[in-house]
């Protein structure tokens, strides 16, 4: 196994950030498959990367306060599928809000909308559903645009708070919301304010 590729490969992995759910494809630049899978199984074994589905791993998320490894990350997991497969999905409402800790239900499954084949994955004890339907939304370059704007949609303007904007941020990475910004540019008028205050820098003092 050359050494130079699994060292690039583990500082992509580290770079992402813990969550993050990858496959081969997303090494593709660095190395054949059968390198890649030869280091991804080697990072497995030594646990710093964790098999999620045939293919399909991630770099598990840690609690610091409840003392274990979390389970996959569902709009990670549903991101690296669609990466891998080249399809364009968005969730539906209710799959928005859970992603994004907007809803107290606990879903037994996520349901993301899909210019692909209609597949069904179980990740643990959660079901992950792709539905093939007619491609009729805006496509989004950041696939967190369109969980934060069909969820606000699903919301409605009347439900959008002070309370609603910090928990979307917080589940927002810092680094990705100048991308959304730019991505959600010609979305309904009183979801794209929603998103403006959503993206502001925050205040540090």
């Amino acid at each position: 196994m050359p050494q130079t590729i699994a060292a690039k490969a583990l500082s992509r992995i580290y770079g992402k950030g813990r969550g993050w759910a990858f496959s081969q494809a997303d090494f593709a630049d660095l190395a054949g498959g059968k390198t890649i899978n030869s280091v991804f199984r080697r990072l497995a074994e030594e646990e710093t990367i964790r098999r999620v589905q045939t293919g399909l791993y991630d770099y598990p998320r840690y609690s610091e306060l409840l003392d274990r490894t979390l389970g996959p990350d569902i709009f990670q997991v549903a991101s690296a599928l669609a990466r891998k497969f080249k399809w364009e999905i968005q969730p539906d409402g209710a799959s928005a809000l859970n992603l994004m800790g907007l809803s107290t239900q606990v879903p037994a499954q996520y349901l993301f909308h899909s210019d692909g084949p209609t597949r069904e994955y179980q990740i643990n004890r959660t079901k992950l559903r792709f539905k093939r339907v007619a491609t009729r939304e805006m496509k989004f370059k950041q696939p967190e645009s369109a969980v934060i704007v069909h969820g606000l949609k699903s919301l409605g303007p009347d439900h959008i708070n002070d309370k609603t904007i910090a928990k979307v941020r917080d589940w927002l990475p810092e680094a990705k919301r100048r991308q959304v910004l730019r991505d959600t540019q010609t979305v309904t008028q009183w979801v794209r304010a929603a998103i403006r205050e959503i993206c502001k820098e925050p205040v540090h003092g």
